[in-house]
């Protein structure tokens, strides 16, 4: 067989699940051509099936060795360091295949952008926990301070007074002592609630879900929706808009760039969103 129908075979494979029957199809095929990028996309999909994680990354840099403009390449690339937890490098091969499928005018639907965003929000996940257990550090540490001066303070009394009786002024200290506790810890726990009480702005909102939009479009009735919320509702319900009752199809409904662009700048600044 030749490297072209190894590959064709390989890809038959692939389409019925057989993922390690199709990495060697696509093997054989790379003997055959070694200098043929798409081979090794090809494989590294099937490890990426299998979580074989560190050979899809080796099949991906040959490939992208080859042929530095392959969205494929990137795009699994960045699938698989993400799960090794290189996070940096991942998002940079996400971001480069968004761009060059952009440049090259290949429609991937939201699938790069949906794996850009879960890698930003892993980075974040990852930040924000460091952050917490340094907040946790520094409170019990700010804790142990205070009782640590409370008990200098208390022996500082004790050895002023000495055989006189000092209960009242160990009374005040330790009143002192917890009041400082109650300010620190208030404060830390304002920091928890805070972080409890992240909202994303109603105008980012779905108008049937009311969750954040992932693929916000517009009718022409000038009202935005979540594709998927719409779409549903144009199957489940009627052909109208939901708001405005007029008439609507699923071809009416037009892709709300604008919107897209603010809900994409908000998740870079607020990962969590993706959770709401």
């Amino acid at each position: 067989m030749t490297a072209v129908e190894l590959k064709d075979q390989g890809n038959r494979l692939f389409a019925m699940k057989k993922f390690e029957a199709a990495i060697s199809c696509y093997t054989k095929a790379i003997i055959k051509s070694p200098n043929t990028p798409t081979f090794f996309t090809n494989r590294a999909l099937c490890h990426l099936k299998l979580k074989q994680w560190e050979q899809a990354i080796q099949d991906c840099r040959h490939a992208l060795d080859m042929d530095r403009s392959l969205v494929k390449g990137h795009f699994f690339l960045g699938q698989a360091l993400v799960e090794l937890g290189y996070y940096d490098e991942s998002i940079a091969s996400l971001k480069r295949a968004y761009d060059l499928a952009k440049e090259q005018r290949m429609n991937f639907g939201d699938d790069i952008a949906s794996a850009l965003r879960s890698a930003k929000k892993k980075r974040w996940n990852v930040i924000e926990e460091k952050r917490i257990q340094q907040e946790i550090a520094l409170q019990t540490y700010l804790n142990r301070l205070i009782s640590e001066e409370l008990q200098r303070q208390q022996e500082m009394v004790r050895q002023m007074y000495k055989d006189t009786d000092c209960t009242e002024e160990l009374k005040n200290i330790e009143q002192e002592h917890k009041i400082h506790l109650v300010e620190v810890n208030a404060l830390f726990s304002l920091l928890d609630e805070r972080r409890k009480k992240r909202d994303v702005p109603d105008y980012l909102c779905g108008r049937i879900s009311f969750e954040l939009m992932k693929e916000p479009v517009i009718t022409p009735s000038g009202i935005t929706y979540d594709r998927k919320d719409v779409v549903e509702h144009l199957h489940r319900v009627g052909h109208f808009d939901p708001v405005t009752r007029t008439f609507l199809t699923e071809e009416n409904l037009i892709p709300n760039l604008a919107m897209k662009e603010v809900i994409d700048a908000f998740l870079e600044e607020n990962p969590w969103g993706e959770d709401y």
